[in-house]
């Protein structure tokens, strides 16, 4: 693992700054919080809803929904550095009659108001949590993406990810607020929900998968190893008016993934080939297409800016993330009610 002091003599001013995190009690809040406040910071955290309950010493304010009227004021009071992770996320069965407008809402106009506001307040630097999504849908395998690679989004996310990166550099031109952007692949770790809960629970029930024949690459983020690096790009004056593109470093095939977490489990893997065009089909008519091509096509990350301009490396391995992730899966399984929140 990193030493604690890796980048402490690089801070913006040369104490620890005060940092506010939006959606700290999200998957990746809660860890980036926890991280935070071991490395010394003094942290408040940024809530949607009343309900939210944050661990101690996290100053918790509640901001309601983040849009263009949100009110930022007391929440950004002797606030340092800003780590922006609040957002609409993804979703698989879109019901909003216009869902760019739907994901402008809170991603690119609620942004650009707390930008804004931070600047307003004399806020130093937002870190902005932006989407690997920006780049684009899928690598060609062997070619990984690259922060000068040409910006393709498909989706609304992508899109809207996008253009709030582009509103942020222009806030920053106008303002003098420093901003960092960062583009994770998919994050894992304990706590994780959506397509990555979906293996570990067809691993553990046993199920047999048809994607033997799968061929692909994909980079994967461990949790504490984005945490680590958001807390570098937070502090580290080299990083001001940066794009940054994360990974744990080591790219993983769909059924190299599977067998890793099925071994980590203690767990046969039932893997049997079946014909990629088929696979393809089949998704398309229980509509789980995108979710299928997630699982077929490479996404490959060249992360090697963040390592040369802020000596930057993940603290854990691949296999180590796995592992701790399989560890959390299980323990969950055991004692839903308490880990499964």
């Amino acid at each position: 693992m990193q030493d604690k002091s890796t980048f402490e003599s690089a801070t913006l001013s040369g104490a620890i700054p005060t940092i506010l995190v939006t959606g700290a009690n999200g998957f990746i809040g809660r860890a980036l919080c926890a991280s935070l406040v071991a490395h010394g910071h003094v942290v408040r955290g940024a809530v949607r809803r009343s309900y939210a309950i944050l661990n101690s010493p996290i100053t918790q304010i509640n901001v309601g929904e983040i849009n263009s009227k949100t009110d930022w004021e007391s929440a950004l009071d002797g606030v340092d550095v800003v780590i922006h992770l609040a957002a609409r996320v993804h979703v698989m069965s879109e019901t909003a009659i216009d869902p760019l407008e739907e994901f402008r809402q809170g991603n690119l106009y609620g942004t650009e108001h707390l930008a804004r506001s931070a600047a307003a307040q004399g806020v130093k630097r937002l870190v902005y949590i932006s989407s690997i999504k920006v780049n684009g849908e899928a690598s060609m395998t062997g070619r990984p993406f690259t922060e000068s690679d040409v910006p393709e989004p498909k989706d609304p996310y992508g899109k809207s990810k996008w253009e709030a990166e582009k509103v942020l550099r222009k806030v920053s031109k106008e303002t003098g607020l420093e901003i960092v952007i960062v583009r994770p692949p998919l994050i894992y770790g304990p706590g994780v929900k959506g397509n990555f809960e979906r293996i570990l629970r067809t691993i553990s029930d046993g199920i047999p998968l048809p994607l033997a024949s799968i061929k692909n690459m994909r980079s994967l983020l461990y949790i504490e190893n984005l945490v680590d690096a958001l807390r570098a790009c937070s502090i580290h004056p080299e990083a001001a008016g940066k794009t940054y593109l994360l990974s744990d470093g080591i790219d993983i095939s769909t059924p190299d993934l599977i067998r890793q977490l099925a071994m980590a489990m203690g767990k046969p893997v039932r893997l049997f080939p079946f014909p990629i065009p088929l696979l393809k089909i089949a998704g398309i008519l229980v509509g789980k297409s995108e979710e299928i091509e997630r699982l077929l096509g490479s996404l490959q990350i060249d992360s090697g800016k963040i390592r040369r301009e802020l000596n930057w490396q993940p603290p854990y391995s691949l296999q180590q993330g796995l592992q701790a992730t399989v560890a959390w899966y299980q323990l969950a399984i055991a004692h839903p009610s308490k880990n499964r929140a």
